[in-house]
């Protein structure tokens, strides 16, 4: 048995998570290979628009508010999924990709049971482009593990990897089980799908984000789900639900952590109300802040996500029936519209100048098209910089399939990467803004 095979088991993990060395992973014949970029030219798009994945398969990055490029801005991850008609299975395996945007070639560095339709293989960089990040499954636990790029050496940590700290000193995350038990697509597959693992009824105590030092594997709960939920002064609309934790996410100062809070009504297991509710943190899970505005229940908008600066959090909300942008201090004070006239949905971020937000809008009428939209906060104006196929999903159908545009920033924010389906597979688009942003 390698070492690799020993980790998946119970003894393995122990073991290997109490002090992770590391272990080779198996080189896939062919590791590199050629990819040629290709323009996406239809509907007429307003900017140049570059396929960046191969044809031959399913590539998702991994979310709207997680940057794809590398530090450097050479290389781009990507999570190539093994097919895309039907859930993802416990045990089937992914893919998770570097892609040389100067070469042009597209190499698989690890091989994971850990992935989603909606979030890929959970891909991160660290504070360099020597380190990927992915999670793995190893004996029936989702773990947080890091490739090294240099010496194609994995490792395993003890404790889950949603995010990773800007710096680089450590993962944190939400058991990565417990993500299918208030919308699939997110987290760890569940053995037994029409069952996924749950938490008793209330806010538990010794439960919530867990934070892995990334240099001595110590890992430990930095804030509960009680603690967070003590913030909400007004009651649930019924007793005896259950609190979860959602998206946590490090600003990029990595100064303060943004969490989602999620709250599932008895009776209501499959997490269609979900009330989303908005917090802020300090790294080391103090001085806990809401941000919200209006009543804490019944809101109706989504997908925070962090300004540039730090500071602020922005996010979609319900304003007189109309999706709008809004902003507030990460602790809560100081709301306001940033565009009173332009309707956002979508997943809206904002570069850092705070004039322009990119979002997505998914159209299912004939046909299935997502549209990469320009939102010009001072001219109150929007450009439809593209549309492009997407995966049209029925509503007999299991949404958890669909594929949300999710568009994302380059790190410089002159470009977008953005998801499509330009000929039915999942691929990765690049838009060049640049001579749109002045």
């Amino acid at each position: 048995m390698n070492r690799r095979d020993f980790a998946r088991t119970s003894a393995g993990l122990l073991a290997t998570l109490a002090a992770p060395g590391v272990w080779a992973v198996d080189a896939p014949e062919g590791r590199k290979r050629k990819c040629a970029f290709r323009p996406f030219q239809g509907n007429d798009p307003a900017v140049p628009i570059t396929v960046v994945t191969p044809p031959d398969g399913n590539y998702v990055f991994t979310y709207f508010n997680v940057c794809p490029w590398s530090p450097s801005g050479r290389f781009l991850f990507a999570t190539r999924l093994p097919y895309q008609d039907h859930n993802a299975v416990y045990g089937d395996t992914a893919e998770a990709c570097v892609i040389d945007l100067q070469e042009q070639t597209i190499e698989t560095v690890y091989k994971t049971r850990f992935w989603g339709f909606q979030t890929g293989a959970n891909l991160h960089w660290g504070a360099t482009d020597d380190h990927l990040y992915t999670n793995d499954i190893v004996a029936d636990t989702a773990v947080c593990v890091r490739v090294d790029l240099r010496t194609r050496q994995t490792r395993a940590f003890a404790g889950p990897g949603y995010d990773i700290a800007p710096d680089e000193s450590c993962a944190i995350g939400f058991p990565l089980e417990l993500m299918d038990a208030t919308q699939k697509g997110y987290g760890a597959p569940s053995p037994d799908p029409a069952h996924p693992r749950r938490l008793p009824p209330g806010a538990a105590r010794d439960e919530g984000i867990w934070r892995t030092d990334l240099k001595t594997n110590e890992k430990r709960l930095l804030v509960s789900l009680a603690a967070v939920a003590a913030h909400v002064k007004e009651p649930p609309p019924r007793p005896g639900g259950t609190w979860y934790f959602w998206h946590a996410k490090h600003n990029r100062q990595g100064t303060r952590i943004l969490q989602v809070l999620r709250h599932v009504l008895p009776g209501d297991e499959g997490g269609r109300e979900r009330n989303p509710m908005v917090f802020t943190y300090a790294p080391y899970g103090s001085d806990i802040r809401s941000v919200h505005h209006g009543e804490a229940w019944g809101q109706r908008g989504g997908h925070p996500a962090w300004h540039c600066d730090g500071r602020h959090v922005t996010r979609n909300l319900d304003i007189g029936g109309k999706s709008r942008l809004c902003q507030w201090h990460y602790d809560g004070n100081g709301f306001r519209v940033l565009s009173e006239k332009l309707v956002s949905g979508g997943h809206p971020t904002v570069e850092p100048r705070s004039r322009f937000a990119i979002t997505d809008h998914i159209e299912h009428a004939t046909t299935s098209t997502v549209t990469l939209r320009l939102l010009d906060l001072s001219g109150h104006t929007e450009l439809a910089v593209c549309r492009a196929p997407t995966i049209r999903v029925d509503k007999k159908d299991d949404a958890t399939l669909r594929l949300d545009g999710h568009p994302v920033w380059s790190r410089d924010h002159r470009q977008c990467c953005l998801q499509a389906a330009p000929a039915g597979h999942r691929q990765l688009l690049i838009a060049d803004l640049s001579k749109l942003l002045v």
